[in-house]
């Protein structure tokens, strides 16, 4: 008789049913801590969130009394606070800084960051800065994430991971997508990898889920399309070629924007160095009081530069404005954007380029009679966005929920486009950073 051989170590294990009962008695579904820490947290963002909005309806309501010349007088001063709150309570970065520590601080948020960007934000915004809210709420947010995993201890990707679940459910607060609101998280990490920590969609997408409930429940903003675009259906294959064309003309308007951008910081760098010596640069609020009275005289030449056209994209829809003032209308918010944000005042640029695509693709549909006014729009939004903020993805999403398009697959091509004829070195810098260019800084 041969003796009995022992079971190969490479062999697969058969389970009986008592065993596998014992393993799955204590918890028998797919849910675990770990999901009820994403869901405190997106609906502690969403918490955040909701109360960031109402406070920055009512400056805004406060603010907006204040039209034509009275603007050159109340911008500025504005402005001064803004720069005053910032010298004194620091400075709190924008989203190139979140990216940064992203990827070289193993996505550890500063939370001592948070008073300095909630009240300089709202001053900035509720003001007419063009700027919107999504550089503040994914700024506390995500730090309440990076807080949450010091309670709980976690380190490495846990805490990265987090955090940026906490900064999914800023996004998804403000733009009422969460699987939108979740990938935008992810996506502009990076300006090529599209999906870097791909460990954290997850948890991302179960706060931002949580998130949105609880915003929408409180304000009831996120539950309907925000902006009303003409209806549109898609039938013909040449809409595609059409979406297309619209992506090319976005991908230019993002250049445009860029190189403004980029000239207006270079100005800024420029006002900076005027002060007493190398070493003692013009302090922020002079900067940001400067950058006031640029945006007033913007704002008494063209109105509907002022804000961050949450709100100013659906007159450009309702009004029969001409193709040469919705394309001055255009340039003119990019010259406010970049102002806005290279002057110190704080928020993000998503929703004013946004704007500004809308009035480029109206103005061409203007041009050539016969075009989807709502097609033409939405893929210039789209590809102008894709290519500032390589987010091709989440930019599909995201507008297919803010307009209510619900055919997507133009959207996509229009966005892809924007993003495959984007500038090779990206707007936010910190994007071209890699994981193994970051190893390589830390261990040096």
């Amino acid at each position: 008789m041969l003796p009995n051989k022992p079971p190969a170590s490479n062999q697969t294990q058969r389970w009986t049913f008592a065993q596998l009962f014992g393993l799955v008695k204590r918890n028998p579904l797919m849910i675990s801590q770990w999901v009820i820490c994403w869901i405190a947290v997106g609906t502690a963002g969403g918490l955040f969130a909701a109360l960031y909005w109402n406070v920055l309806e009512f400056l805004t309501h406060r603010f907006q009394r204040f039209e034509g010349f009275s603007l050159l007088i109340v911008m500025p001063l504005s402005g001064l606070i803004i720069g005053l709150v910032i010298h004194y309570l620091g400075n709190p970065g924008e989203i190139a800084v979140i990216v940064d520590n992203i990827h070289f601080r193993g996505g550890r948020l500063d939370v001592r960051k948070n008073p300095s960007m909630i009240l300089a934000s709202l001053v900035s915004i509720s003001a007419g800065g063009s700027a919107g809210p999504e550089a503040p709420l994914v700024q506390v947010t995500g730090s309440f994430g990076t807080w949450i995993a010091d309670r709980l201890k976690l380190q490495g990707e846990d805490l990265r991971t987090m955090s940026l679940a906490a900064m999914a459910a800023g996004f998804t607060a403000l733009f009422g997508s969460p699987l939108g609101g979740a990938m935008f998280a992810l996506e502009i990490l990076h300006h090529e990898h599209i999906v870097e920590y791909y460990e954290a969609l997850m948890p991302a997408i179960v706060s931002s889920c949580a998130s949105y409930l609880v915003f929408a429940a409180i304000t009831h903003l996120g539950i309907a399309p925000t902006w009303h675009f003409p209806q549109y259906h898609l039938e013909r294959i040449d809409d595609f070629a059409i979406a297309i064309v619209f992506g090319i003309i976005g991908a230019v308007a993002g250049w445009i924007f860029i190189g403004i951008f980029r000239g207006c910081d270079a100005f800024w760098q420029a006002v900076s160095r005027l002060g007493v010596s190398a070493s003692t640069p013009v302090p922020i609020y002079v900067r940001t009081t400067l950058a006031g009275v640029g945006l007033g005289i913007l704002a008494v030449l063209l109105p509907l530069t002022r804000y961050f056209g949450h709100e100013e994209l659906d007159s450009v829809l309702r009004a029969n404005f001409g193709a040469v003032f919705l394309l001055t209308l255009a340039l003119g918010k990019m010259a406010a954007i970049s102002i806005t944000v290279t002057g110190g005042w704080r928020g993000g640029f998503i929703i004013p380029l946004f704007f500004t695509g809308a009035c480029i693709g109206k103005a061409v549909a203007v041009l050539i009679p016969g075009l989807d006014p709502a097609l033409a729009m939405i893929c210039t939004m789209a590809a102008v966005n894709a290519a500032v903020t390589r987010t091709p993805i989440s930019t599909t999403l995201l507008l297919s929920k803010l307009t209510n398009l619900s055919p997507l697959t133009p959207i996509l091509f229009a966005s892809l486009i924007g993003f495959f004829l984007a500038p090779k070195v990206p707007l936010i810098a910190s994007q071209l950073k890699s994981q193994r260019e970051a190893t390589d800084q830390i261990s040096g």
